[in-house]
């Protein structure tokens, strides 16, 4: 049957450019020389390096532990000897570097024990467990660790499950040619979320100019066993969105501040599909993906790609860029972020490298005053309005712009793409979130000093009670005769009893002693004490004199 499918507002039409990459098939690169592989890949903490230099790594194995919940593991992509464990330039928009093992390959290629998961007989978390120690993440560009979005909360299902396979940007072609050539392992991916989701209906939404994918799908959907409706969608961006796509499949929004689950509805990427298959059904954790090489280069194509490969290796499988290239993108046009050079690697967020030149991205020209024309708000798909947002960003009003729900900006660019005056407005709405990201930081960081110190008061007034009431009862204690019946007033009159009597045998034995006979001493001795006695007479003599007023 066919369903109804609904429209969200705004969008634009971009020129596309992705016939230019999908002339040929998925090449697979080649094993470059060295491998930079950063420890931070998605969103959340990264992970910790649990190798060092000098040892030789095996192809698949752990070279970075999950640490924290939100986090997965990073593995080796092939087999070598772990040359640095240092900081390296990374696709970032700061341009500044992060952690990163440098691996040189040994040609072996050589793999790590593994092997299939009986997820059907596994204990749902400790299969979620296994996903997390593999590293599978999100591969449509957000990269939120898998794991927690394949975990049905309290409700132990999310009813619909939906394949995203919209690849909305301009230039991108990584997923339509996945979608081609690899039909069958994203739906058998498909059949693993659907197990642990328990979900009742999976759909997979194409953007309608990819014919060859959608044709591709349906054909592995009639042979994978369980109901898969492929769609073909309206072509526009960012129809690509997981919000947007939602909305037109299902007809539901997605809450303000909330997520998909909360409407029942689990949404993927259909790379992500794909890393799941091959993790489950082969043992292999993600170490590669899918690239699209374009722009200003002189063979557009797609390539699966080991992660870590640096970017420059990977332009020159394109038969390297043309002359007047003057820079790269990693991702497209709209959302990509702009790299400070080409010794970056690729990294599990990489869908596309983008060569750059003045022909094809001409330099936007100088921003001019807004003139409120709301062309943004009309372009907008998240219904913001993106004009006053831009105000209160630019004033560092950053309370207003949380009130005019910037957080749900899904910094598509639709809004700059449109505006007359040229205005940077995603940049103002991605500078105002970092900014509120950095006071919360702050306040948290401040509030934790703070119960800090109040504990620590507490403790001390505490100590000082206790101290004070421990005083008071030794005062209030007063050496009064023992009342008879209490076992402890009767062991502390025993002991008293035992302490007197010791004095009372002390004196007896002292009153015992018989002087010697002062006859028996010498002269000179009897004379001495004769001086001695006169003296203590005189001295009593003196003592009982009257002493005068």
């Amino acid at each position: 049957m066919n369903r109804t499918l609904y429209e969200f507002n705004g969008g634009v039409h971009p020129d596309e450019h992705k016939q230019v990459s999908t002339a040929r098939p998925i090449a697979l690169a080649p094993l470059p020389k060295q491998l930079v592989i950063p420890l931070s890949q998605h969103i959340g903490q990264a992970a910790k390096a649990i190798v060092s230099v000098g040892d030789r790594v095996l192809k698949g194995q752990r070279i970075g532990q999950a640490e924290g919940y939100v986090s997965v593991s990073v593995h080796a992509p092939t087999s070598g000897t772990v040359t640095a464990i240092a900081a390296h330039a990374v696709a970032h928009p700061s341009g500044l570097s992060d952690l990163c093992v440098s691996i040189v390959p040994d040609g072996a290629d050589q793999w790590v024990e593994h092997a299939p998961l009986d997820y059907r007989n596994m204990e749902s978390s400790h299969l979620r467990n296994l996903l997390r120690d593999m590293g599978i993440a999100g591969l449509g560009g957000a990269v939120f660790p898998s794991f927690i979005k394949l975990n049905p909360g309290a409700a132990q299902k999310v009813p619909t499950l939906i394949l995203n396979g919209g690849e909305c940007e301009p230039w991108i072609s990584c997923d339509d040619m996945l979608m081609r050539e690899r039909a069958v392992g994203i739906l058998q991916g498909a059949a693993v979320m659907r197990f642990m989701l328990n979900s009742d209906d999976v759909l997979v939404g194409i953007e309608d100019n990819k014919p060859e994918a959608i044709a591709a799908l349906r054909v592995a959907a009639a042979e994978c066993g369980f109901p898969v409706e492929v769609i073909a969608v309206p072509t526009v961006y960012p129809g690509g969105g997981a919000k947007q796509l939602i909305k037109v499949l299902t007809g539901k929004e997605v809450p303000s501040g909330g997520r998909s689950t909360d409407i029942g509805v689990a949404t993927f990427n259909v790379g992500t599909a794909y890393a799941l298959h091959r993790a489950v059904n082969h043992g292999e954790p993600l170490i590669s993906r899918i690239v699209t090489v374009t722009g200003n280069v002189h063979r557009p194509q797609n390539f699966e790609v080991l992660i870590g490969t640096p970017v420059a290796e990977l332009v020159r499988l394109a038969g390297s860029v043309k002359d007047d290239t003057s820079g790269y993108v990693m991702g497209g046009p709209m959302m990509g972020i702009t790299l400070a050079s080409d010794d970056v690697p690729v990294v599990k967020a990489t869908n596309c490298i983008l060569a750059q030149s003045p022909s094809l991205f001409p330099p936007a020209p100088p921003a001019m005053p807004c003139i409120r024309c709301t062309r943004c708000a009309q372009a907008c798909p998240a219904d913001l309005q993106p004009q006053e947002l831009y105000w209160f960003a630019r004033a560092k009003n950053f309370g207003k712009t949380q009130e005019y729900n910037l957080f749900d900006c899904i910094e598509c660019g639709c809004c700059s793409y449109v505006c007359p005056s040229h205005i940077p407005l995603v940049q103002y709405y991605r500078y105002a979130k970092s900014e509120i990201w950095a006071k919360e930081k702050d306040k948290k960081a401040a509030d934790q000093a703070r119960e800090r110190h109040e504990f620590r008061q507490l403790r001390i007034e505490r100590e000082k009670q206790e101290r004070a009431a421990k005083l008071a009862q030794r005062a209030s204690a007063k050496p009064t005769e023992v009342a008879s019946g209490s076992p402890e007033d009767a062991a502390a009159a025993a002991k008293k009893a035992t302490i007197q009597a010791a004095i009372e045998r002390a004196k007896a034995k002292k009153d015992s002693i018989t002087p010697k006979n002062v006859t028996d001493l010498p002269p000179e001795k009897l004379q001495e004490i004769a001086g001695i006695e006169a003296r203590r007479a005189k001295i009593r003599e003196i003592a009982q004199q009257p002493v005068d007023e």
